[in-house]
């Protein structure tokens, strides 16, 4: 577990480029990544059946929690063996926390679509039996699937914790909801923008607000769980109330 601010930016990818070139003075890329620091990232979200999870971010509330499993891909297939992480993220106010295991794909959806408690490693126990009830207390299900491809950079000596990310090529579907099956993906931007997400352990280092303010970002709600029901229109449409409009430029 860890805790975590995390502040988000809608850009455009030539926006992305001009603060990456200024960034490489202070970080470097991520050694999980290539050579540049990028990877793809593939999250399987659950949630309930009055989408419980959607509208606590919708409606701010201060206390929430997620369900997802993710696949940090390779290029390889997806199979039983693969490890993925089954992660609650939990926010409070400005706070995130992430709780997570690491589990073979198989046994990972044996816990969260069979709600199966299975034995583990101790030190991954009570991640799993939170997992578990969250589950059962909610009737969590499979609610979409967002994938994206990831460039990360992080501190090489000083601002530990620190990392900045730029997300691209988001895509969700909410139809075929396995990670191993293939997925008729739909865009959720538009090809040129880009997420930037500032994450920090304690606070965001003096030259880093500085270059955010000399590129003139503006911070941005931005959930990728909620962008991906909201680009699904059919789901869409069964899940607001006509007399609950939302303005969801920001989602």
């Amino acid at each position: 577990m860890f805790n975590r601010f995390e502040l988000k930016y809608l850009i455009t990818l030539k926006q992305a480029e001009a603060f990456k070139s200024d960034l490489k003075a202070y970080l470097v890329a991520d050694e999980h990544g290539n050579e540049d620091g990028s990877y793809g990232i593939a999250n399987l979200y659950y949630d309930s059946p009055d989408y419980r999870c959607y509208w606590e971010k919708m409606d701010g509330v201060k206390f929430r929690r997620k369900l997802r499993i993710r696949q940090y891909q390779n290029g390889k297939p997806i199979t039983k063996d693969t490890p993925v992480f089954v992660e609650i993220k939990q926010r409070y106010d400005h706070v995130t926390q992430k709780r997570r295991a690491i589990l073979p794909y198989g046994d990972a959806l044996q816990v969260c679509n069979g709600r199966l408690m299975l034995e583990h490693e101790q030190a991954d126990q009570a991640v799993l039996e939170e997992v578990v009830e969250f589950l059962w207390q909610y009737n969590l299900r499979t609610a979409s699937i967002v994938q994206y491809r990831r460039q990360a950079f992080i501190s090489a000596e000083h601002d530990i914790g620190l990392r900045v990310t730029f997300d691209t090529l988001l895509s969700c579907q909410t139809q075929q909801q396995n990670l191993h099956e293939g997925k008729l993906l739909t865009p959720m931007l538009p090809v040129d923008w880009s997420v930037m997400e500032i994450k920090v352990n304690e606070r965001i280092p003096y030259w880093l607000t500085d270059m955010v303010a000399r590129h003139n970002l503006t911070l941005r709600r931005f959930s990728k769980y909620c962008r991906s029901i909201k680009t699904q229109e059919s789901r869409w449409h069964a899940i607001v109330p006509a007399a609950n409009p939302i303005n969801l430029q920001e989602y």
